[in-house]
């Protein structure tokens, strides 16, 4: 069974760099965040883009939008409702804060993912990816991917977020970079690697596969 680093070694050796988030600014990559939730990177980027034309991803511009005009924008990424509300209860909390990303980092500290997760709409996987990309703190993200990579590898406490989160410990000398390169080679090999669709049956991991 392949420990932490050496499997996120072995990932990077082989992959690469990913560049990851695909975003120009932190407001993109909040959106994207929310936006790609139970959907793909596509339709969520559809939405992104009909936002960047209708307000420039200028967050006031996007928090002066009546609800129902926000849902209309992002109506691609699925369950528009839904994400309209997570996005303008995200935005009006950093609003209160003029988006000072340092800020929150030092007023909330160590409990800054509670307070991510107490914001309507913000679950632990999206409040983890925003402390790794937004915030500069260092988390393991435990997505689908994650989950099936790491059953594949062996581990049996794959059967949800947390549960796989409260099992894996990133390395203490792991950095803000390192979590970010390690859910982006995660992710990527899971859609190249992982998804039945491509189906592809040789990998470099295959010799620690144990299904």
């Amino acid at each position: 069974m392949l420990d932490t680093k050496t499997l996120y070694q072995l990932l990077y050796d082989h992959m690469g760099p990913q560049g990851w988030w695909p975003a120009e600014s932190k407001i993109e990559v909040m959106l994207g965040a929310i936006l790609v939730q139970n959907t793909n990177w596509r339709n969520a980027a559809y939405a992104i883009e009909s936002l960047k034309q209708a307000t420039h991803l200028e967050p006031h511009h996007i928090l002066n939008l009546k609800i129902e005009e926000l849902q209309i924008l992002i109506k691609s990424s699925g369950f528009y409702k839904n994400k309209a509300q997570t996005i303008l209860s995200l935005l009006t909390w950093l609003e209160h804060y003029d988006f000072d990303y340092q800020e929150i980092n030092d007023h909330y500290k160590q409990d800054l993912r509670k307070a991510l997760i107490a914001i309507k709409g913000i679950g632990s996987e999206t409040a983890d990816v925003l402390i790794v990309y937004i915030f500069g703190g260092v988390e393991f993200i435990a997505d689908s991917y994650s989950r099936r990579l790491y059953r594949k590898l062996g581990y049996t406490q794959t059967n949800s977020y947390e549960q796989l989160k409260r099992h894996i410990k990133l390395p203490n000398d792991f950095s803000n970079q390192d979590a970010n390169e390690f859910h982006a080679l995660l992710d990527n090999f899971g859609k190249n690697y992982l998804n039945s669709k491509i189906n592809t049956k040789y990998t470099f991991l295959d010799a620690y596969f144990e299904n």
